[in-house]
């Protein structure tokens, strides 16, 4: 039999036994110090000895405090506590409810906002979206909460009150998306001011600055727009983040090291999500700003490469046990190069906007290497090469360098996190990092593969990663650096042919430059081949 023990059998308390009964409940009884009825089978104070009788039970007082301070107690002696929901409610299925709150007859709590523990949204009232009612506050009948709201603990919101969103101007925020965005992480009273932060081309990124312990502004967060034309599936993609950054927090205190500095740290919305979705349906997340340091756009010494060998490396080893196969794929077949290949195919053979006749030299390199797109893939079907946790976009710039020491801290720029080849992410740093001009560089006399960096990455990725890779494996990473570079030159031109839809692009055959730079890389990878297999060996 389904029972409830409720404390409070005055009005308030017998409005949850009627909801309680249309739940499904079917012994209800009470606990009062006043009222004496007879299902009242004791006072307040007995719900110490009535646990194992009735393990389910609500604290009903219209009074906040004393309905929170019987919820407390509730819990704290190890009751289940529900959330009554009466059947005639509106209640978003992204709402969170906490034990112990009331949403009664014919009221409405919109998308993602919180009621917490023994708050009571009563008869007829709205909580519109991203608001939190917080413990022990009540919203009284038929009142509004607007969006945004925050229901300070305890407080009572009249019958037919209107409680709009008290936001202040904040510098630097000039989108309302942006504004909800700041006050969805709960940001808003305190943020001194957002700007533009980073050089990345896929989402839209802001720093949050907020006072610190002197009162100076710094900044704590950093907050980012996810391109859900990049990536579609942002749950997915936050889902792999929060599983790969608590994991890898795990195993850095395991080593003795940073948690502040050597793992990204991403926090929740205030009503818990790992993401916040605005109005036009884009989403939100936030994570803690990693002090003192910087990002480098290109190699300029070689023991920033050096340094950022040691940090993929050692990303990789971190991740070693990590289930591959637990990570949803965020961006299908992302880094399989045949099926790049068959999409560049298709991009030349539609010629949307009539360019490839304006890259005919390029177009025949990518065709004469189709056999050497499947090297990889042959050995991934064949089982010889294991799926392993990877970045998938291992570039320099997603490294964070102690301002100081201009020593590799963490990883950044964790969207890609998928299963993947060893090999795609060392071959994806050499192709951006062992060339001698930016990927952008129009003069391709200045565009050379630097053979020295690429030795100096080599030794440092497998002073961290040998240990773990297997022997086709690192056998392998020499091909993942040509086909790494090969392929980013396909999705290049091909993007190019479509008329620029993915990369950004200052001018018209930017495109076309850049897919000419990572060719020029490749031609010169397949002339020094064999001593890359050389240096490789000296490693092992």
């Amino acid at each position: 039999m389904k029972s409830l023990l409720i404390l409070g059998a005055g009005g308030f308390g017998h409005m949850i036994k009627e909801t309680a009964q249309a739940l499904g409940y079917e012994e209800i009884v009470f606990l009062d110090d006043m009222v004496k009825e007879d299902d009242v089978i004791g006072m307040c104070c007995d719900y110490v000895i009535k646990h194992e009788d009735y393990p389910v039970a609500v604290a009903a007082f219209g009074n906040n405090k004393t309905r929170l301070f019987w919820t407390d107690k509730l819990l704290e002696e190890g009751y289940e506590v529900p959330a009554i929901v009466h059947p005639s409610a509106v209640v978003s299925p992204s709402v969170t409810l906490e034990p112990g709150c009331f949403i009664m007859q014919r009221s409405v709590v919109n998308t993602n906002t919180k009621i917490e523990r023994a708050a009571l949204v009563n008869s007829g009232a709205v909580v519109d979206h991203n608001s939190v009612v917080c413990a022990g506050a009540h919203v009284g009948l038929g009142s509004v909460v607007k969006a945004n709201c925050t229901i300070e603990s305890g407080r009572k919101v009249e019958a037919g009150e209107v409680i709009f969103s008290t936001r202040r101007k904040i510098e630097g925020v000039d989108s309302r998306s942006l504004e909800d965005a700041v006050y969805a992480f709960g940001f808003g009273p305190l943020c001194s001011y957002v700007k533009p932060f980073g050089e990345g081309h896929i989402n839209e990124t802001y720093a949050v600055y907020m006072p610190d312990q002197n009162g100076n502004d710094v900044p704590l967060y950093v907050l980012q727009r996810i391109n859900v034309n990049v990536f579609k599936n942002p749950d997915q993609v936050m889902d792999n983040i929060f599983g790969v950054t608590e994991y890898l927090r795990n195993i850095i205190r395991q080593e003795g090291g940073d948690l502040d500095r050597e793992a990204l740290s991403y926090i929740k919305t205030k009503s818990g999500e790992t993401y916040f979705e605005d109005d036009n349906g884009q989403p939100w997340r936030c994570l803690h700003y990693v002090a003192n340091s910087i990002c480098h756009q290109q190699v300029e010494r070689p023991e920033q490469f050096y340094q950022s060998a040691l940090s993929f490396g050692h990303f990789l080893k971190q991740l070693g046990d990590y289930p591959a196969e637990s990570l949803y794929e965020t961006i299908p077949q992302f880094h399989d190069t045949v099926k790049r290949l068959r999409d560049f195919k298709d991009a030349q053979r539609k010629d949307v906007k009539n360019r490839a006749r304006k890259c005919k030299p390029e177009i025949e390199f990518v065709l004469s290497r189709e056999d050497d797109c499947g090297v990889l893939m042959k050995q991934l079907e064949e089982g010889k090469l294991p799926l392993r946790v990877t970045h998938n976009d291992t570039k320099l710039n997603n490294i964070l360098f102690d301002a100081d020491t201009d020593e590799g801290l963490c990883i950044i720029d964790l969207d890609t996190i998928m299963p993947g080849l060893a090999a795609n992410d060392f071959g994806d740093s050499i192709r951006f990092g062992a060339s001698t001009a930016e990927e952008d560089e129009p003069d391709l006399d200045k565009v050379h593969f630097d053979i020295n960096l690429y030795d100096i990455y080599t030794k440092g990725y497998l002073e961290m990663a040998k240990d773990v890779l297997t022997p086709a494996e690192i056998a392998s990473l020499p091909w993942g650096a040509r086909l790494m570079t090969l392929e980013c030159g396909m999705r290049f031109l091909a993007d190019y042919l479509q008329g620029d839809v993915y990369f950004k692009t200052a001018y018209p055959e930017h495109n076309l430059v850049r897919a000419r730079t990572q060719f020029r890389l490749v031609k010169e990878m397949e002339e020094q081949f064999d001593q890359m297999n050389e240096i490789l060996k000296k490693y092992i």
